[in-house]
């Protein structure tokens, strides 16, 4: 009997872990969202080409030129230069790199704390679920983009600090869903043979319960990246994100502001940067829950 649960199964019965042939299906439905695997190519070449500024990038992200400023796209700057004669799209580049690392660490760090806090509700219940849930729905009325100009504005703001305070005011959302999802794990026989053969609560969470939530938690945290990356992005346009000279999709908006109208490179370029990449992240993130859930797949 602890063999079969050290495996994922209960008397010969595998688990809603996943299994070669529930990835056979996870991959199978996941291929027929065209949109998400279209926006899978779109997101590795958008990481993968800011990976690699220092290789692809023409000059250094800071190289100042005052005789090529503002200057149109041409075959010496394909997107143009900014107001300091800046190449725009080594900046797109290194400014990618930025607003990525933000949209993935804060990410990874509000789903942290959603799942963690989702789980425990959802298991023990009770006095514990409602405490949880209380602070939940506080955190939840809370305005995130009013509270994070106020911390913005009294923090220095890195791409870590930025990571941070954007991951704690994130998490709400995936507590709620990992909560519903380990009330129905719970009552799996799995998990009942777990507390039967005296496994301990910590033991049952980590290695039977949180790995059979782990699909809305991928969802959760694929989601949560686009979110952060346009939260970063506002931060950054009102001049309370990452400072310059350090480039940012959003601060690149912020420098272009005054020109938008003259000057439409200087904006549509790192605009395209956010708007591919975080309707790409929403595709990836609806062709997983479509992959993840097969019988409640609308359409792909």
């Amino acid at each position: 009997m602890s063999e079969a649960l050290a495996g994922g199964r209960v008397e010969g019965v595998r688990t809603p872990r996943a299994g070669t042939a529930a990835g056979r299906v996870f991959w199978r439905e996941l291929r027929r969202h065209r949109l998400a695997m279209i926006s899978l190519g779109v997101v590795a070449v958008l990481v993968l080409a800011c990976a690699a500024a220092p290789l692809l990038a023409p000059y250094d992200f800071d190289a100042i030129d005052l005789s090529s400023i503002r200057e149109a796209p041409s075959a010496a700057h394909p997107m143009g230069t900014d107001d300091l004669g800046r190449d725009l799209f080594t900046r797109v580049l290194y400014g990618g790199r930025v607003s990525i690392l933000i949209g993935v660490l804060s990410a990874l760090l509000g789903t942290g704390i959603g799942a963690a806090v989702g789980a425990l509700a959802g298991y023990y219940g009770r006095m514990v679920d409602n405490v949880l849930m209380r602070v939940t729905d506080v955190a939840y009325a809370i305005p995130t983009l009013p509270l994070l100009i106020v911390l913005a504005s009294y923090t220095q703001a890195t791409a870590g600090s930025m990571a941070v305070v954007i991951g704690l005011l994130s998490w709400m959302t995936t507590a709620r869903v990992v909560r519903s999802e380990v009330l129905s794990i719970k009552e799996m026989a799995y998990v009942e043979a777990a507390r039967s053969l005296g496994a301990r609560n910590r033991r049952i969470i980590g290695r039977h319960v949180l790995p059979n939530a782990l699909g809305p938690i991928v969802v959760g945290a694929t989601l949560a990246v686009g979110n952060a990356i346009i939260l970063e992005s506002s931060l950054s346009f009102l001049g309370l994100g990452v400072q310059p000279p350090t480039p940012t999709w959003g601060n690149m908006l912020m420098d272009a502001q005054a020109t938008m109208a003259t000057k439409p490179w200087l904006t549509v370029f790192p605009g395209l940067a956010i708007l591919f990449m975080v309707l790409a992240v929403n595709f990836i993130g609806d062709g997983l829950q479509d992959a993840l859930d097969p019988g409640g797949r609308s359409s792909g």
